[in-house]
């Protein structure tokens, strides 16, 4: 993926250029640490053998260890864990979290599996990947297509060799040391940085026009807590396609409904309409939850909203993310600021099971308010004092923390 289409690599350009970074290191702060490949062999469940390859890179460990989930898609690539983890290491430095980062995956689909063969899967690629891990070596999360139940299977075969080991994993269901609000947290995070982007930009937030593409649990908490703001959400889509309705959806229902049916499809209200067509809809706020690339060269011109909020990883081109900050002045809240409510309370669950204490759901809500508030106002001090893109800003403020801890540990 050329710097033209990756906006992780088009921004860390931007942003070491601003710094007046050396090139070597500049160089050095982009090569991962470590990139493990394996192969896993596990036995279907009528007995015959299979195999699907697994990755965990390891991308800088800087400032604490390396922190980042593992995503389960038949996709997968080394390329692309690469870029993701790449992308932990300067989302962990923006919220001045004392990690690194790092992402895993494993390129199979898991809807052609069963629950126990997924079982299996994931208890092998722990065990191949044991040897680079530890509580603070590298702490593994949920990602795409991975979940609770996988981190319990993740945490119980590590515990097999090492101990009772909670903080090994995070993301964890609360019986066995999870957080309380992790669920809702890169939602919740989202709605804070939309929130805190209508103030700025002069925008009332009571009745402003949202559109959300994607309604998993990203999507669909950020709508919860934004309608719980007063914002109007007119259009929400997932894989099945979209819902409009100019007055507002009604979000409670909606939750409800797709928390039931993990689909919004046969909801009975709005208009069915295509993501395509989502895109384009007259709004305050655009925030694509849905994955990569959402938003290109080939629907930029298209959009029709003020402000957009990427709550998805990289959900706006390089390319594309240059045409709304320099032709079309439509602001963009980066990715690695928007949905670092994830990994923030991430680090909350590894700091109550190092402590072995756990906080009250209130007590981690309000410290997430404080980490997503504190470093919205540093990247937008930033963003004004140099006449710079939000996402410059961003990876500017993160880049700088890295490359001043590296230096420091090279002497």
């Amino acid at each position: 993926m050329s710097s033209s289409t990756n906006p992780t690599s088009a921004a860390y350009q931007k942003a070491v250029k601003k710094l007046g970074l050396k090139d070597n290191i500049a160089r050095a702060l982009e090569i991962p640490d470590r990139e493990l490949t394996v192969e896993i062999s596990f036995r279907r469940d009528n007995g015959e053998l299979d195999s699907v390859i697994g990755y965990r890179v390891q991308h800088n460990n800087s400032r604490g260890p390396f922190k980042g989930g593992i995503r389960y898609h038949h996709h997968v690539d080394i390329e692309e864990v690469r870029s993701l983890a790449t992308l932990m290491s300067w989302k962990t430095s923006l919220l001045d979290i004392p990690y690194g980062g790092g992402k895993g995956g494993i390129a199979f689909d898991p809807s052609k599996y069963t629950v126990t063969e997924i079982e299996r899967i994931s208890r092998r690629f722990f065990r191949a990947i044991d040897p680079i891990i530890g509580i603070n070596i590298d702490i593994p999360a949920p990602d795409v297509n991975t979940n609770s139940q996988v981190m319990s299977w993740f945490m119980d075969e590590y515990s097999q060799t090492h101990g009772y080991t909670p903080g090994i994993v995070t993301g964890k269901p609360l019986e066995i040391g999870g957080s309380e609000g992790r669920e809702a947290a890169t939602g919740r995070g989202t709605a804070i940085c939309t929130r805190e982007a209508a103030e700025k930009w002069g925008i009332e937030l009571n009745n402003s026009k949202v559109v959300i593409q994607g309604f998993g649990n990203v999507g669909s908490f950020a709508a919860k807590f934004l309608h719980e703001y007063g914002c109007k959400i007119i259009g929400v889509s997932d894989v099945s396609g979209g819902l409009h309705n100019p007055d507002g959806l009604d979000i409670s229902a909606l939750f409800d409904y797709n928390h039931k049916n993990r689909t919004i499809d046969g909801f009975e209200q709005g208009t069915k309409i295509t993501n395509e067509e989502l895109l384009s809809l007259e709004c305050d706020f655009l925030i694509p939850a849905a994955l990569g690339s959402a938003i290109n060269n080939s629907n930029v011109e298209s959009l029709n909203c003020k402000i957009v909020v990427e709550a998805a990883n990289g959900p706006v081109t390089g390319d594309a993310a240059d045409k709304l900050w320099s032709e079309r002045k439509i602001p963009i809240i980066p990715d690695i600021l928007t949905n670092a409510g994830g990994v923030t309370v991430s680090y909350f669950e590894w700091v109550q099971n190092l402590q072995q204490f756990k906080w009250t759901e209130e007590d981690v809500n309000k410290k997430l308010e404080q980490k997503m508030v504190s470093a919205f106002e540093e990247v937008y001090s930033l963003k004004k004092e140099r006449n710079i893109s939000m996402r410059t800003a961003s990876f500017m403020v993160a880049i700088d923390r890295v490359q001043k801890a590296y230096m420091l540990r090279q002497g």
